[in-house]
Protein backbone atom coordinates (compact mmCIF):
# COMPACT_ATOMS: atom_id res chain seq x y z
CA UNK A 1 0.00 0.00 0.00
CA UNK A 2 2.86 2.25 0.97
CA UNK A 3 4.54 1.72 -2.46
CA UNK A 4 1.63 2.06 -4.56
CA UNK A 5 0.62 5.43 -2.88
CA UNK A 6 4.11 6.70 -3.14
CA UNK A 7 4.18 6.07 -6.79
CA UNK A 8 0.60 7.67 -6.96
CA UNK A 9 1.55 10.82 -5.63
CA UNK A 10 4.57 11.03 -7.04
CA UNK A 11 3.02 10.95 -10.55
CA UNK A 12 0.29 12.90 -9.70
CA UNK A 13 2.98 15.34 -7.66
CA UNK A 14 4.74 15.90 -11.26
CA UNK A 15 1.91 16.62 -13.30
CA UNK A 16 0.32 19.33 -10.78
CA UNK A 17 3.53 20.54 -10.69
CA UNK A 18 3.84 20.41 -14.59
CA UNK A 19 0.69 23.00 -14.70
CA UNK A 20 2.48 26.36 -15.33
CA UNK A 21 0.24 29.32 -14.37
CA UNK A 22 2.46 31.73 -15.51
CA UNK A 23 2.18 30.35 -19.39
CA UNK A 24 -1.82 29.77 -18.87
CA UNK A 25 -2.49 33.22 -17.21
CA UNK A 26 -0.07 35.55 -19.41
CA UNK A 27 -1.65 33.33 -22.67
CA UNK A 28 -4.88 34.96 -21.65
CA UNK A 29 -3.04 38.62 -21.90
CA UNK A 30 -1.30 37.34 -25.47
CA UNK A 31 1.67 36.78 -24.36
CA UNK A 32 4.15 33.57 -24.30
CA UNK A 33 5.68 34.12 -20.89
CA UNK A 34 8.97 32.23 -22.14
CA UNK A 35 9.45 34.69 -25.01
CA UNK A 36 10.11 37.70 -23.15
CA UNK A 37 11.92 39.37 -19.87
CA UNK A 38 13.88 36.10 -17.86
CA UNK A 39 11.96 33.61 -20.38
CA UNK A 40 10.94 32.08 -16.71
CA UNK A 41 7.60 30.47 -16.49
CA UNK A 42 7.60 31.88 -13.00
CA UNK A 43 6.05 34.66 -10.61
CA UNK A 44 8.68 37.01 -10.82
CA UNK A 45 8.58 37.11 -14.71
CA UNK A 46 5.19 37.48 -14.61
CA UNK A 47 5.43 40.28 -12.43
CA UNK A 48 7.77 41.96 -14.45
CA UNK A 49 5.89 41.85 -17.46
CA UNK A 50 2.00 42.04 -16.50
CA UNK A 51 2.72 43.64 -12.71
CA UNK A 52 2.23 42.96 -9.34
CA UNK A 53 -1.24 41.64 -8.88
CA UNK A 54 -0.79 39.15 -11.73
CA UNK A 55 2.51 37.86 -10.35
CA UNK A 56 1.02 37.48 -6.84
CA UNK A 57 -1.33 35.66 -8.61
CA UNK A 58 1.13 33.24 -10.02
CA UNK A 59 3.24 32.89 -6.77
CA UNK A 60 0.00 31.73 -4.87
CA UNK A 61 -1.09 29.25 -7.29
CA UNK A 62 2.50 27.82 -7.98
CA UNK A 63 2.44 27.62 -3.75
CA UNK A 64 -0.37 26.13 -3.75
CA UNK A 65 1.10 23.26 -5.87
CA UNK A 66 3.22 22.25 -3.39
CA UNK A 67 1.40 22.59 -0.29
CA UNK A 68 -1.32 20.71 -1.29
CA UNK A 69 1.02 18.03 -2.25
CA UNK A 70 3.12 17.95 0.89
CA UNK A 71 -0.48 17.92 2.53
CA UNK A 72 -1.52 14.81 0.74
CA UNK A 73 2.47 13.58 1.54
CA UNK A 74 1.62 13.99 5.14
CA UNK A 75 -1.52 12.25 4.91
CA UNK A 76 -0.87 8.95 3.45
CA UNK A 77 2.93 8.32 3.69
CA UNK A 78 5.24 7.68 6.70
CA UNK A 79 7.71 10.40 7.12
CA UNK A 80 10.23 7.57 7.62
CA UNK A 81 9.36 6.09 4.62
CA UNK A 82 11.75 7.40 1.77
CA UNK A 83 9.04 7.80 -0.66
CA UNK A 84 7.92 10.81 1.64
CA UNK A 85 11.24 12.36 0.16
CA UNK A 86 10.28 11.66 -3.26
CA UNK A 87 6.19 12.92 -3.20
CA UNK A 88 7.69 16.36 -1.60
CA UNK A 89 10.32 16.92 -4.13
CA UNK A 90 8.26 15.70 -7.52
CA UNK A 91 5.45 19.14 -7.77
CA UNK A 92 8.71 21.50 -7.92
CA UNK A 93 10.82 18.83 -10.60
CA UNK A 94 7.12 19.21 -12.49
CA UNK A 95 7.28 22.90 -12.28
CA UNK A 96 11.29 22.79 -13.45
CA UNK A 97 10.87 20.61 -16.11
CA UNK A 98 7.02 20.64 -17.04
CA UNK A 99 6.26 17.98 -19.90
CA UNK A 100 3.58 20.67 -21.06
CA UNK A 101 6.37 22.94 -21.78
CA UNK A 102 9.26 20.59 -23.26
CA UNK A 103 10.39 19.70 -20.11
CA UNK A 104 11.20 24.07 -19.59
CA UNK A 105 9.12 25.78 -16.84
CA UNK A 106 10.27 28.38 -13.84
CA UNK A 107 12.67 27.92 -11.04
CA UNK A 108 10.31 25.94 -8.14
CA UNK A 109 10.89 28.78 -6.01
CA UNK A 110 7.21 29.58 -4.81
CA UNK A 111 6.25 25.88 -5.26
CA UNK A 112 8.98 24.39 -2.86
CA UNK A 113 8.15 27.42 -0.90
CA UNK A 114 4.20 25.69 -0.58
CA UNK A 115 6.27 22.19 0.01
CA UNK A 116 7.78 24.07 3.35
CA UNK A 117 4.37 25.62 3.73
CA UNK A 118 2.41 22.47 4.16
CA UNK A 119 5.36 20.89 6.23
CA UNK A 120 6.15 23.51 8.75
CA UNK A 121 3.88 26.77 8.89
CA UNK A 122 7.25 28.21 11.17
CA UNK A 123 10.07 27.02 8.47
CA UNK A 124 7.62 28.41 6.11
CA UNK A 125 7.13 32.33 7.68
CA UNK A 126 11.03 32.35 8.65
CA UNK A 127 11.76 31.88 4.87
CA UNK A 128 9.21 34.32 3.83
CA UNK A 129 10.91 37.04 6.04
CA UNK A 130 14.29 35.95 5.40
CA UNK A 131 13.15 36.81 1.95
CA UNK A 132 11.16 40.06 2.22
CA UNK A 133 14.20 41.38 4.57
CA UNK A 134 16.88 41.22 1.60
CA UNK A 135 14.60 42.13 -1.09
CA UNK A 136 13.57 45.41 0.94
CA UNK A 137 17.08 45.53 1.26
CA UNK A 138 19.18 44.99 -2.09
CA UNK A 139 15.43 44.65 -4.47
CA UNK A 140 16.78 41.49 -6.11
CA UNK A 141 14.36 38.89 -6.42
CA UNK A 142 17.14 36.08 -6.88
CA UNK A 143 18.88 36.89 -4.33
CA UNK A 144 16.44 37.02 -1.54
CA UNK A 145 15.36 34.05 -3.43
CA UNK A 146 18.80 31.88 -3.07
CA UNK A 147 19.83 33.53 0.57
CA UNK A 148 16.04 32.22 1.97
CA UNK A 149 16.04 28.90 0.12
CA UNK A 150 20.15 28.55 1.51
CA UNK A 151 18.80 29.84 5.33
CA UNK A 152 15.50 27.71 5.21
CA UNK A 153 17.08 24.62 3.93
CA UNK A 154 20.32 24.83 6.94
CA UNK A 155 16.84 25.33 9.38
CA UNK A 156 15.30 22.41 7.70
CA UNK A 157 19.06 20.17 8.59
CA UNK A 158 18.71 21.72 11.90
CA UNK A 159 15.09 20.84 13.01
CA UNK A 160 13.02 17.63 13.79
CA UNK A 161 12.52 16.12 10.93
CA UNK A 162 12.96 12.79 8.98
CA UNK A 163 16.18 11.55 6.92
CA UNK A 164 13.41 11.04 3.93
CA UNK A 165 12.21 14.47 4.66
CA UNK A 166 15.89 16.26 4.75
CA UNK A 167 16.48 14.48 1.53
CA UNK A 168 13.97 15.39 -0.24
CA UNK A 169 15.14 18.88 1.25
CA UNK A 170 18.35 18.77 -0.15
CA UNK A 171 16.89 17.62 -3.30
CA UNK A 172 15.00 20.83 -3.64
CA UNK A 173 17.32 23.01 -2.50
CA UNK A 174 20.22 21.62 -5.36
CA UNK A 175 17.49 22.41 -8.15
CA UNK A 176 16.73 25.44 -7.43
CA UNK A 177 20.37 26.75 -6.87
CA UNK A 178 21.32 25.29 -9.83
CA UNK A 179 18.23 26.47 -11.64
CA UNK A 180 19.32 30.15 -10.78
CA UNK A 181 23.17 29.79 -11.66
CA UNK A 182 22.58 32.56 -14.21
CA UNK A 183 20.99 34.93 -11.74
CA UNK A 184 24.51 33.78 -9.65
CA UNK A 185 26.28 34.50 -12.70
CA UNK A 186 24.73 38.22 -13.05
CA UNK A 187 24.29 38.90 -9.71
CA UNK A 188 28.72 38.69 -9.49
CA UNK A 189 28.76 40.51 -12.77
CA UNK A 190 26.11 43.54 -11.12
CA UNK A 191 24.07 42.46 -14.16
CA UNK A 192 20.56 41.34 -12.42
CA UNK A 193 17.11 42.94 -13.01
CA UNK A 194 16.72 45.35 -10.01
CA UNK A 195 13.20 45.86 -8.80
CA UNK A 196 12.68 49.49 -8.40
Amino acid sequence: MGFLMGVLLSIFGYLLGSILFAKIIASYKGIDITSVGSKSAGATNVTRTLGKKYGALVFFLDAFKGFLIAILDRFYINPDSLWFGVVMVSPVIGHIYSYRADFKGGKGVATAFGVVFGISFLLALKMFLVWAVVFYLFRYVSLASIISVLVGYFLFLQGDFSVPQKIGASVIAFLILYKHKDNIFRLLNKEEYRFK
